[in-house]
């Protein structure tokens, strides 16, 4: 794998990950304490399906 192609995949990751971070921190912001569990779990599991599919 070319050095530029590696650098995209990691740059990708980076900007997937800090997205998901985002999204999550934005969802949580007003959300009751009984919801945010689902909110984590939901955010989990998106996760790990993206592990999944490397």
């Amino acid at each position: 794998m070319d050095i530029w192609w590696a650098a995209v995949l990691v740059a990708g990751f980076a900007i997937l990950a800090t997205a998901v971070v985002i999204i999550t921190g934005m969802a949580l912001k007003d959300t009751a304490s009984q919801d945010r569990a689902d909110i984590l779990r939901a955010v989990a599991a998106f996760v790990r399906e993206l592990r999944r599919r490397r």
